[in-house]
């Protein structure tokens, strides 16, 4: 099981992004490989920093991480990543490259720049994104689906040389004069995007990038209990980029279809059974659907309108393990509008009558007490 993305840090829920930053900083500066060299386990742990803070220092993935944990990036294997790094879908480079900053920039701010020596960042393929429409069914038993996508490849026959601007080091540096002194600096290339290579060859039908845009069916594994609005991450199915970068990721927002008789509420379900006056007042028993199938459940003679069947575990996996919600089937008694003359006449006899009279036992709650009941 993946560590808590705070415990890493050493910070708790209520931390501020400064005090984040913070100690992301302390953490990286710990086991950076220029420090702990050849040292793996320091290495993991200065990605497992990486990874903690690429979540913790992004509000909206923050919030998705207090809710689901790590479920909420990993959508339950198979090439979900997982914050970004843990999947496969970054290296040590693309970490120098996206975090280098917080040590004050490339160039100077201490060990090299986060460039490890030298060494040229990575290029990255854009994301793509697309959305998924599940059923209750398919949510509460998860599923794997394989979806047509669009992503750009690097086109075959397409070859790329060092860039002639940079020497193939991805960075530019420039040298200026200022009243403290000569001040160096470095900055991306610009005319290879920091990739350290440019356009050799490439066929007639790529782009200026040697790229080409393709359909692939990508599989698609979604777990049991993803809410709508989550979304997941498929590591390396974006776009390719050119020359020697790494591959994008496809992130799969989720919707939810709705269901003709079941309402969903967290991971309880919600079902509204109407019966006639001669089934409450007798009894029966009533087939009703389930996001499993089809049960059958049982109606006391006698019950009455408004109350709820709870039936245990019969509602949506939670996300996080925590267990299965419950179905609870709200009882509605149908009172007919229309009735025939016998039916009247019967109806009319039991006017006064003391076993027709309202008699409301304790166990009969109030609408009210229902309510605060589901939420408690």
């Amino acid at each position: 099981m993946k560590e808590d993305f705070y415990k890493i840090l050493g910070v708790s829920k209520e931390a501020s992004a400064t005090e984040i930053k913070k100690a992301y900083r302390k953490k990286a500066i710990e086991f950076h490989p220029d420090k702990n060299p050849g040292d793996a386990k320091a290495e993991e742990k200065f990605k497992q920093a990486a990874e903690a803070y690429e979540i913790l220092s992004d509000a909206d993935k923050k919030a998705k991480y207090d809710r689901f944990g790590h479920q909420a990036f990993e959508g339950g294997g198979g090439g979900f990543g997982g914050g970004g790094f843990g999947g496969g879908g970054m290296n040590m480079d693309d970490i120098f490259s996206q975090f280098g900053d917080i040590f004050g920039g490339g160039g100077g701010g201490g060990f090299s720049g986060f460039s490890g020596g030298g060494r040229r960042a990575q290029v990255k393929g854009s994301n793509l994104r697309i959305r998924v429409r599940l059923t209750l069914e398919e949510i509460a038993n998860g599923i794997e689906k394989k979806i047509k996508v669009k992503r750009k490849k690097v086109a075959k026959g397409t070859s790329y040389k060092t860039c002639v601007t940079c020497g193939g080091s991805g960075q530019v540096t420039r040298i200026q004069n200022t009243i403290l002194g000569r001040m160096q600096t470095s900055a991306p290339c610009n005319i290879c995007g920091g990739s350290g290579q440019s356009i050799d060859k490439k066929p007639a039908n790529a782009d200026e990038n040697g790229m080409l845009q393709t359909e692939e069916t990508v599989s698609i594994k979604i777990p049991a209990g993803v809410v709508e609005g989550m979304q997941l991450k498929v590591s390396g199915k974006g776009n390719e980029a050119p020359g020697n970068g790494i591959s994008g990721d496809l992130l799969v927002a989720i919707e939810e279809k709705p269901h003709d008789k079941l309402q969903r509420e967290g991971d309880n379900l919600h079902y509204d059974l109407y019966i006639s006056i001669s089934d409450a007042v007798l009894g029966t028993s009533k087939e009703i659907d389930t996001v499993n199938g089809k049960v059958r459940i049982k109606i006391e003679q006698g019950v009455q309108s408004g109350k709820i069947l709870r039936l245990r575990n019969k509602g949506i996996p939670s996300i996080n393990n925590y267990g299965t919600g419950d179905l609870l089937v709200h009882i509605n008694v149908w009172t007919p509008k229309i009735l025939n003359k016998e039916q009247k006449e019967f109806f009319k006899k039991m006017t006064g009558d003391d076993n027709f009279e309202p008699k409301p036992e304790k166990e009969d709650k109030s609408f009210f007490e229902k309510v605060k009941d589901m939420f408690s």
